[in-house]
């Protein structure tokens, strides 16, 4: 007898196919980049995905097809601290075993996720961001990249504005300088109150969201919102003050109204992109902990 929680049930031959899709898919998306790690290149774009998220990318290889999905003949799937087994067999992550020094997180993530979606998309930044990052810096972040721009240049566009980022995690980032010239100063508390789903970065951090619950949530939903961040990382140093162009990329030119006017497109496409992907990661959580709820009392 399975738990009502459980709402699929996976064959065995099934669940292998799945499995083997996802690490040749993982195998696909992360092997330029520990091929460069072997080399001991660096590369500003790729790398900022496992330095600031901190995953390692063998983590991602590990498959789990998410909380309420039993496998048939599934025994080693799952971690067994984590895992419980029916008399027929089928193995699946069990609601009481979930760890209770995650309980708090797993809500904050969950309210974080909820009034973003809740919130509507701003597509007026201009990606300054990264270029508050830079202004008046004594010693540059990716100082292995060419600027475009001298830093008086990129001073002035800094300080002719508008600075108006939404994203603490980037916002923590500014010179000391650039800080004062946001429309706001940020602290973590408005992680929950004011970051909105048109922000490049947001969208970024879904792969965060979802992977920090790993085996719990699908490694199929993981995956998409790391190929969603890849996409964003990209267009995010594209409108930077670097010169991608030696990475091959083509830089976009914030500073002007047509590379703004771009900037923004890309903005809106990656808000369409990522909103389904943040529909399924709030239900994912929404059913976790509503399961836990009714088998502990310590989660709502």
């Amino acid at each position: 007898m399975l738990p009502d929680w459980i709402h699929t049930t996976l064959t065995r031959a099934d669940w292998h196919a799945a499995r083997n899709a996802h690490e040749a898919a993982v195998d696909r998306l992360i092997g330029p980049h520990l091929d460069r790690r072997s080399r001991h290149e660096r590369d500003p774009v790729t790398d900022f995905l496992f330095e600031y998220y901190r995953f390692r990318p063998s983590a991602l290889r590990a498959w789990s097809p998410g909380f309420g999905v039993a496998l048939e003949d599934g025994a080693g799937v799952f971690p067994e601290d984590l895992a419980a087994q029916s008399n027929d067999g089928a193995v699946f992550l069990a609601a009481d075993r979930f760890p209770e020094k995650h309980m708090a997180g797993t809500r904050f993530m969950l309210r974080v996720l909820e009034g973003t979606r809740d919130r509507p998309p701003l597509f007026g930044c201009a990606g300054m961001h990264e270029w508050a990052m830079v202004y008046r810096a004594e010693n540059i972040r990716h100082d292995q990249l060419p600027l475009r721009l001298s830093a008086d240049e990129i001073a002035r566009i800094v300080e002719q504005g508008p600075v108006a980022c939404t994203h603490y995690d980037a916002f923590r980032f500014f010179t000391p300088e650039a800080q004062p010239l946001n429309r706001a100063p940020l602290t973590p508390a408005d992680m929950e109150r004011i970051e909105q789903p048109g922000c490049l970065h947001v969208n970024m951090d879904l792969y965060r969201w979802a992977f920090k619950r790993a085996p719990w949530i699908s490694s199929d939903l993981i995956l998409e919102c790391l190929e969603l961040a890849f996409a964003i990382r990209e267009v995010d140093m594209r409108a930077s003050p670097y010169d991608v162009s030696v990475l091959g990329l083509e830089p976009i030119a914030v500073e002007t109204r047509a590379g703004r006017t771009a900037y923004a497109g890309l903005q809106q496409g990656f808000h369409e992109r990522a909103a389904p992907l943040r529909d399924r990661l709030i239900d994912a959580y929404q059913h976790l902990c509503t399961a836990c709820f009714a088998t502990s009392g310590t989660v709502s």
